[in-house]
Parts: structure tokens; C-alpha cells; sequence
């Protein structure tokens, strides 16, 4: 249902003929979920998890000049946790703080309005969205009203949902393919146009309508009553994405990651392989190498002839070579991934503002793109919550007019923002210097505190030497 009331057109009427003729919708859906990728999605959730492709290393030997598998070669397999450093670093960074929303207009009401729809439950969910944006390029937001005709949202995985775009207009999401397993055979399809959702399931690779449904097609929502059925208007899932072109963190340093660790299980073979020494053999008595064995082990002695004897071989690690080439990999993975480098010669003990600015330099760079990026899907949002309140007379809400700030934690010398914040005593306004000293966290509860400090210190005051009113009738205190 359209609760915008709009009349049919001619242009509506066209479509409608020109889809009569095409294919059925029900075979499109399922030919748009077969072609369906999510490769690159599922990689980067891999790494973050530590189940890189280290973990499918195997060592190779030739038997009759055939090249096997040596099961019983030593082989190390040692992720690194590399990309999950690098993406947690970029959640805590944009989402180590709240978010901060404001209005244009100085409209609590609208504020409180807001804050009542979206919840707490926002403060985790903003961190998950980047973190998974950072995996997979993007992820899916889903604002519906729930049974209770409230406002509500999830996330959804970007791997579960199939956007479909106006082919006119790229950026304009007409419909969306939602779609998720209840059995090894069995998956559920929901497809989402602007005003509808129709329920699909496929059984054994075949698509049917689902019959579990009473209305099907059905309306987004409907009304408090249950009588009647709305729809936003709108396809109701918000991209948040990673970058313009959608792709994952681990795209850009993924070979670097590769390499590193490679480097590390390969060097942790060679190193618990030579500490199985390799006996030399000279003039050896006995009948079998197994014989030898056994006798070394119970007598700690072997028996060779005159001129015999056991030479022990152990191979030397090149330890320099290999700290040289981990070090400018593992700070290749860190540029390469636009992070922050946690080494303590890099950070020093305390290190100044603007170094800290410089350190920090590739991850803002980084996370300004999804900034970016998350501040447009957040202005839809906010037009869905606008719908919302329309629709259930929730009250008054202007999208246009919130707005939405990322508090970007950044690490800081302390000592060397109070010491300005001191020193700009008088030049700005005491309320600018609670904004930007280190150790506030609410100006406003902050100045209450100030204020009621000030009252008891006053108290005090003319509790000891008079009040000022006393004092300047020279009545005696």
C-alpha cells in the first residue's frame, strides 16, 4: 500500500504491460539469488576471525617424482590477527565514543523525540555496522515497525541481502532480495519494493511462493489497530558502506598479510625441526637404524668399530634476515592498512600532540571515507524515523533537521591539552575550554557541577567570614 496516495499513471501503466510480457518475477528472483556472490564478503569476515589462508599451508615432498603431501612434515600454521588489529582499530576509533546528535533548530523535543526511537541499543549497533562494513565492503540496516507497532531496526548481512538499483539511476535502490536458510534445503526469499514484500522459499533448488504467508504480497507494516496496511515508501534497508567502491579492508593489504604470516609458520618449522639434531653414523655396528635408535635411547650408547663414531648436524636459523623481513612486512600491513603502529619505539613514552596527529594520519584518512559514507545512510535513516512518526502520530520530526557526529577517540598528551586549556583562560569562553579539556565528557553536567561547587565553596564562605550582603551594610558578621 502506497501511503502517499499516489494516483496510477500513464508510465505506471506502460511498465505494468512491459512487465506482463517479461519474465515471470518469481523466476527472476531466484535467477538474481543463484548469481549472487559473496567471496569477497566472507574473506574478510574470515580474517577478522583469525582463519586466514595460512591455515591451508601444506608441505609437499616427491615419492616416484610425484608431488604429495607430506603429512608428516612439520607444519606450522600461525595466523596473525593482523586485520582484526587493524579494523578493531578503526571501530574504537570512530565508535569509541557515542554518537552525538544535534538539531539545527535547538529543538530538544525533537532530540528527546529521537532518543526514545533509537535507544541505547544504538551504541552497539553503530560499532557493529563499521566493524562489519570494514569486513565486507558494506552492510545493511533494516528499520521496520515490530508487533507492537513500534519503531524498530536490525542489521542485515550484506551477504544475505541482493540490492537491486533503478538501471537509470545507479544509486536509487528499487527493490531488495533478502534471504537467509532454515535447513540445508530449504531458504526463505523476501523480495522488498518501495510500498510491498512478497515471500518466496526455495525447496530443492525450486522456488515457490510461501504459503505460510496469509497476505502475500504483504504491506511493510500496518497500522496500531492491525486493520490496516502502510508501506514507507521507501525499499527499507539503508547501504552503510565502507568506501565508494564497497570494498573491505582486507582488499588493500590481504598479499602483505599473506606474506607475513607465511613467513612466520615457515620460520616456526625450521625452527622446531632443528631441534631434532641429525646423527651422523660412522662405522656403526649394528643391523638397522631402528636398532641404533632404541639402543641410544635405553643405554645412551651405541656400539661403532675402531675407527667409528656419531657426528651430530643442526642447522642455524638466519635470524637477522628473518627479523628484518617480518619487521618491513608486518609495517608494510600496517601502511598498507592505514593503521595506527602500537610499537613502542614508534609511540615513544610521550609523545606530542602533533606527533600524535601524524600517527594517526592513515586510520583518519581511512575512517573518514566511511564517515562519509555512514553520514548519508544515516540522513536516510533519520527520513525513516520521519515516516515512522507521521504514520503512528508519534509527534513532530524534521530529518533535515538532526544532526549527527562522530566522537573520534584519539589518543592524546594530557598534560599538553591542559596546559593550553589553562593558558586560554579569558581569550575564549569557559564553556569552549570544557569542550576540549581532556577529562570532560558532558559540558553540561560538568558546568552543573561547576555551579553547585561554586555554591558550596560560597556557603563555606559566609559560613566563616559573613555573607556579602552583611558585609556591605557593615553589619557585623
Amino acid at each position: 500500500m502506497n501511503i502517499y496516495n499516489f494516483d496510477a499513471t500513464i508510465t505506471d501503466e506502460l511498465i505494468a504491460q512491459i512487465e506482463a510480457n517479461a519474465p515471470k518475477q518469481i523466476d527472476n528472483v531466484k535467477k538474481l539469488y543463484d548469481s549472487f556472490k559473496t567471496d569477497n564478503m566472507t574473506q574478510g569476515v574470515r580474517y577478522y576471525q583469525n582463519e586466514s589462508d595460512v591455515l591451508k599451508k601444506e608441505i609437499y615432498t616427491y615419492i616416484d617424482e610425484k608431488k604429495v603431501v607430506d603429512h608428516d612434515a612439520t607444519n606450522e600454521k600461525i595466523p596473525s590477527g593482523m586485520h582484526k588489529i587493524l579494523v578493531d582499530q578503526k571501530v574504537a576509533y570512530l565508535a569509541g565514543e557515542p554518537m552525538s546528535f544535534g538539531s539545527r533548530s535547538d529543538n530538544d523535543t525533537q532530540l528527546e523525540l529521537l532518543e526514545e526511537l533509537i535507544g541505547e541499543r544504538w551504541e552497539d549497533t553503530l560499532p557493529e555496522l563499521i566493524k562489519n562494513a570494514s569486513n565486507k565492503g558494506l552492510e545493511w540496516l533494516h528499520p521496520f515497525v515490530n508487533e507492537d507497532g513500534e519503531f524498530d531496526y536490525m542489521i542485515i548481512g550484506a551477504e544475505q541481502l541482493i540490492p537491486i538499483y533503478d538501471a537509470k539511476h545507479r544509486f536509487k535502490l528499487t527493490a531488495a532480495i533478502r534471504f537467509y536458510a532454515v535447513a540445508q534445503d530449504h531458504i526463505k526469499l523476501e523480495l522488498w519494493t518501495e510500498y510491498d514484500v512478497t515471500y518466496y522459499e526455495i525447496i530443492d533448488n525450486q522456488i515457490h511462493f510461501d504459503v505460510t504467508y496469509d497476505i502475500n504480497p504483504a504491506p511493510h507494516f500496518t497500522n496500531s489497530e492491525g486493520t490496516e496496511g502502510k508501506s514507507w515508501g521507501m525499499v527499507p534497508f539503508i547501504k552503510f558502506a565502507n568506501n565508494t567502491e564497497e570494498l573491505g579492508d582486507l582488499h588493500f593489504n590481504k598479499r602483505a598479510i599473506d606474506a607475513y604470516e607465511m613467513l612466520v609458520s615457515k620460520t616456526q618449522d625450521t625452527v622446531i625441526d632443528i631441534q631434532e639434531l641429525i646423527l651422523i653414523l660412522r662405522g656403526y655396528e649394528g643391523e638397522s637404524l631402528a636398532e641404533f635408535t632404541t639402543n641410544l635411547k635405553r643405554y645412551k650408547a651405541v656400539n661403532v668399530d675402531g675407527e667409528g663414531g656419531v657426528d651430530a648436524l643442526q642447522a642455524d636459523v638466519p635470524t637477522a634476515a628473518y627479523q628484518l623481513q617480518a619487521e618491513m612486512l608486518r609495517k608494510n600491513i600496517i601502511t598498507s592498512g592505514q593503521g595506527v603502529d602500537p610499537s613502542p619505539e614508534v609511540i615513544g613514552e610521550a609523545p606530542s600532540g602533533v606527533a600524535l596527529e601524524n600517527l594517526y594520519a592513515l586510520l583518519d584518512m581511512k575512517a573518514s571515507m566511511l564517515e562519509r559514507k555512514f553520514t548519508l545512510a544515516m540522513r536516510v535513516f533519520m527520513k525513516f524515523i520521519e515516516v515512522y512518526c507521521d504514520v503512528a502520530n508519534a509527534g513532530d520530526f524534521d530529518a533535515r533537521d538532526v544532526t549527527m557526529t562522530f566522537n573520534k577517540m584519539l589518543l592524546t598528551n594530557e598534560s599538553e591539552i591542559i596546559q593550553m586549556a589553562t593558558q586560554s583562560v579569558g581569550v575564549i569562553s569557559n564553556e569552549t575550554i570544557l569542550e576540549n579539556h581532556p577529562w570532560v565528557r558532558d559540558v553540561q553536567q560538568e558546568k552543573e557541577r561547576l555551579d553547585k561547587q561554586k555554591e558550596v565553596e560560597l556557603s563555606a564562605y559566609s559560613e566563616r567570614y559573613g555573607s556579602l550582603e552583611g558585609d556591605a551594610d557593615g553589619t557585623d558578621s
